[in-house]
């Protein structure tokens, strides 16, 4: 891609993953923008390279264990690896079955895995993986696979920190509150202004401010950080950790 520092993000097309993307551009990174949706990721990259950055585009069905290690083989050496694709859905307890949980982990938690172990073999001292977890997993109701999940990923992350510290690369995880995104404005069970009344600081989180998080958590300036997960909810979850 080029001389500057790659960084890979999943689920790069759109909302956080998109924010992500374009503030690692801003940092100098060259961005493998990956994402599910081809031409979202294209419309990603797009914007980056138009603002003067480095990017490109990748469709990638991250549960496809073939494409992960076709994107592994042509970015090489990654100096970051932020694991942002997700699956969400909303589903009450009862009309969960197993096979809900077994497709949301699928993705959510073990292609993270496999995407991980590979681009970390290839990955040099002082480089860093950033996991995208969630204040869901200090409970919420109407999506417990959901829940599960990104609770299993917060674990995963603390393991990942130390299997591959003798290696000195560094995995934390952010775990977003509510983010004012496309995809939470179309959810059925929204209300924003009632979810915005339930922020301690008045106000739902943007996209830029979970981007930021990760661009810290993956810099030199976190070379000391490891094994963490970093609730960025304006607050919410001294709240309690009921609802959203």
């Amino acid at each position: 891609m080029s001389d500057d520092p790659i960084a890979i993000v999943t689920g790069g097309g759109a909302g956080i993953g998109a924010a992500i993307c374009s503030v690692l551009a801003n940092e100098g990174y060259s961005v493998a923008v990956a994402d599910l949706n081809g031409g979202k990721a294209e419309e990603t990259a797009r914007g980056i390279v138009e603002a003067g950055g480095k990017a490109r585009a990748v469709a990638l069905d991250i549960t496809d264990s073939r494409a992960v290690d076709r994107l592994v083989a042509e970015v090489g050496a990654a100096r970051l690896l932020v694991n942002n694709a997700g699956l969400f859905e909303v589903k009450p307890f009862f009309d969960l079955e197993p096979g809900d949980f077994r497709r949301i982990y699928d993705v959510n938690l073990v292609a993270l895995f496999d995407l991980s172990r590979k681009a970390a073999r290839h990955m040099q001292p002082g480089s860093a993986i950033v996991n995208i977890a969630s204040r869901a997993m200090l409970g919420a109701r109407h999506y417990a696979h959901y829940v599960a999940s990104k609770a299993a990923v917060a674990g995963l992350t603390r393991a990942m920190a130390l299997e591959l510290a003798e290696r000195q690369i560094r995995v934390n995880a952010v775990a977003p509150g509510v983010i004012e995104t496309t995809m939470l404005k179309a959810r059925s069970d929204t209300d924003l202004d009632s979810l915005r009344a339930l922020q301690p600081m008045g106000r739902l989180g943007a996209p830029q401010d979970i981007a930021h998080a990760v661009a810290f958590l993956g810099s030199l300036k976190a070379e000391f950080i490891t094994g963490q997960v970093l609730l960025v909810d304006g607050g919410r979850s001294l709240g309690g950790a009921t609802g959203l």
